[in-house]
């Protein structure tokens, strides 16, 4: 007889769900499903912690180099190109440039001339400008300024007549006369306004 209660405990504890060992086991389980399955390989996670930050200062040093000598060499070739245009020999020709000292005086002395000629009708045209925009300015203001003083003269009138329509008699009972006053302005403009629209 103990034999047989022995096993049967033996059996009740193989057989009980929720022992100590199953809620390991269902722990693993939920962290095996967060991670994916069965987690990251080695190789993976070596090479995820590896990434390259694809920064190098030598190489970012050396791109800056580069592109600061190609804004230089274009800006040399530009003021090459304008000193071309312009009539101006470069250095490497000086002995022509003694030569030609004379030409390129009577040359610089027409154009300054021509400058000045029509510098004196931009600054005509310019003076003129000038004017027309204070002109429009004054204009404006002046424009603002009447609306202004109309906006005050309207303010004032509704003050005064609000002041009339809530003034009381001694009883708190509102005054009739302001009242009617107003209404009879109101009819007279009204009819007034229709009398002209049939006319």
């Amino acid at each position: 007889m103990k034999n047989r209660g022995s096993e049967g405990r033996d059996n009740m504890e193989r057989t009980k769900p929720n022992g100590p060992k199953s809620i390991d086991m269902k722990k693993k389980k939920k962290n095996m499903q967060r991670l994916g399955g069965a987690g990251l390989s080695l190789e993976a996670f070596a090479n995820a912690k590896s990434t390259n930050s694809h920064y190098n200062p030598a190489l970012i040093k050396k791109h800056r180099e580069f592109y600061k000598n190609a804004k230089y060499v274009s800006k040399y070739k530009k003021s090459q190109k304008q000193q071309n245009q312009q009539g101006v020999i470069p250095s490497a020709k000086t002995t022509q440039e003694d030569d030609n000292e004379e030409k390129h005086c009577s040359k610089l002395d027409k154009r300054n001339k021509k400058k000045k000629k029509g510098s004196h009708g931009l600054k005509e045209l310019y003076e003129k400008q000038q004017e027309e925009k204070e002109k429009a300015r004054l204009e404006r203001e002046a424009i603002i300024q009447a609306k202004k003083e109309e906006r005050a003269r309207a303010e004032a009138q509704r003050k005064a007549a609000r002041e009339n329509m809530l003034k009381r008699t001694r009883h708190g009972q509102p005054v009739m006369k302001y009242r009617i006053e107003h209404l009879l302005q109101s009819i007279q403009s009204s009819s007034g306004s229709s009398v002209n629209k049939n006319t």
